[in-house]
């Protein structure tokens, strides 16, 4: 690779199988979402393993934060590729991200075994556990990402843009502009950290995985015209993980245009999806195998789940293994850090749209589902309890409003 290799040397170089055992433990037991996942991984790989020091890792977790995709899942990701190359990459994928997928999958199995009336009830009561984790997620990420004004404002507008447009291209629009006004009025913002990283491919590979990465994005939609099928859903999760930034819930409105908006799967069914998989360790995208596991037109099933969960998976790492080449170069700028942070601050706003339109929408239909979902809010954030707890409150809660 000549002078094109960004490789630095290392004390010492794991194996896929380090990096496999250490993942699957995350994956049985990395509760509470891609926030508390990433403080799941510093423990693990800095304080405990040791793979890498604070400031490596800052630097990849900006990284991570900066592009589309899930950013717990494409931390886990670079971690793995960093530490044992590709096969490591994948091991560490297939570990963190299998529990969570089985169970999603289980549970589109078994969701319509589950009896009426109490059966509706208890779906139900998944929906006001979504608004109960996303009005968390919503206020988590504004203290962090909007800390300020100008951050505030830009996410103000933002939400408002997608709420009037009704239209999830919108949040690409959202983005760019967000981008463009963070170099304007986000000049406060530090530099990002500028370390280099130590890997094993240089900047020739990673301009063949972002072309890859376009290739695709471009290409699924045009053989789905032709095709129809099982490509239709990879080009439909693919895109989904394609253009969505900030990972985690805001997945939430492009996964609902992806599967909803063709008639594929019902509102109901989606939502229900989306608040079980607040009871499960492991990446918030998962829910994309309960979402491909129940599309309708006998499109579902296990080959269903598979094809949801790769297509929404593919285009985050392509893109990350692309960009980390390039990523230490980038960083140098200032200007990176001020559209970073705009865009960051988009991002909330993006979510706190899909807050209003789906989740609440969908969720409250009487008096009483407000009070259900104040009281889970309240354990949440101001208790803390455990997000099984707060599926339990909600779930018997809703049931019991609805034997009365």
């Amino acid at each position: 690779m000549g002078q094109e290799a960004a490789v630095i040397e290392t004390p010492r170089q794991g194996t896929a199988r380090e990096v496999a055992a250490a993942f699957l433990k995350l994956g049985l037991t990395s509760f509470g979402g891609p926030v508390a996942h990433l403080a799941y991984f510093r423990k693990e790989f800095v304080e405990k393993r040791k793979w890498l020091d604070d400031s490596h890792f800052s630097h990849l977790l900006a990284l991570c934060q900066f592009l589309p995709g899930p950013a717990s899942s494409q931390l886990g990701f670079a971690l793995g590729l960093l530490r044992a190359g590709w096969g490591g990459a994948l091991a560490a994928f297939l570990m963190f991200t299998l529990p969570s997928a089985l169970l999603m999958f289980a549970f589109a199995v078994s969701l319509p075994a589950i009896a009426e009336p109490l059966g509706s009830a208890a779906i139900h009561g998944l929906k006001l556990v979504a608004l109960v984790v996303v009005s968390q997620a919503v206020l988590g990420m504004t203290r962090q990402l909007c800390p300020d004004a100008r951050r505030a404002t830009i996410a103000a507008l933002a939400a408002a843009l997608i709420v009037v447009s009704g239209q999830a291209w919108m949040q690409l629009v959202v983005i760019a502009i967000a981008l463009l006004a963070g170099m304007v009025f986000c000049r406060n913002v530090p530099p990002l950290a500028s370390d280099e990283l130590e890997l094993r491919y240089g900047r020739r590979l990673g301009l063949a995985l972002i072309a890859a990465f376009v290739t695709l994005l471009v290409g699924l939609p045009l053989l789905a015209d032709a095709l129809d099928g099982r490509v239709a859903i990879a080009a439909a999760f693919y895109r989904a993980g394609a253009l969505v930034f900030g990972g985690g819930h805001v997945v939430l409105p492009l996964l609902r245009e992806a599967v909803v908006a063709p008639g594929w799967l019902s509102a109901t069914d989606f939502l229900a999806g989306y608040g079980g998989a607040q009871a499960i360790p492991g990446p918030m995208f998962t829910l994309s195998a309960y979402l491909g596991a129940r599309l309708h037109e006998g499109m579902g099933g296990p080959a269903g789940a598979l094809t949801a969960l790769c297509g929404i998976f593919l285009p985050g790492f392509l893109l990350l293994a692309g960009v980390l080449p390039f990523w230490g170069r980038f960083t140098r700028y200032r200007v990176a850090a001020h559209a970073v942070a705009g865009a960051n601050a988009a991002v909330v706003g993006i979510l706190g749209a899909a807050l209003y339109d789906p989740v609440w929408v969908s969720a409250i239909e009487r008096p009483a589902d407000v009070a259900i979902a104040i009281v889970g809010f309240a354990l949440l954030t101001a208790w803390r309890v455990s997000p099984l707890l707060i599926v339990a409150w909600c779930v018997m809660a809703a049931m019991l409003s609805a034997l009365l």
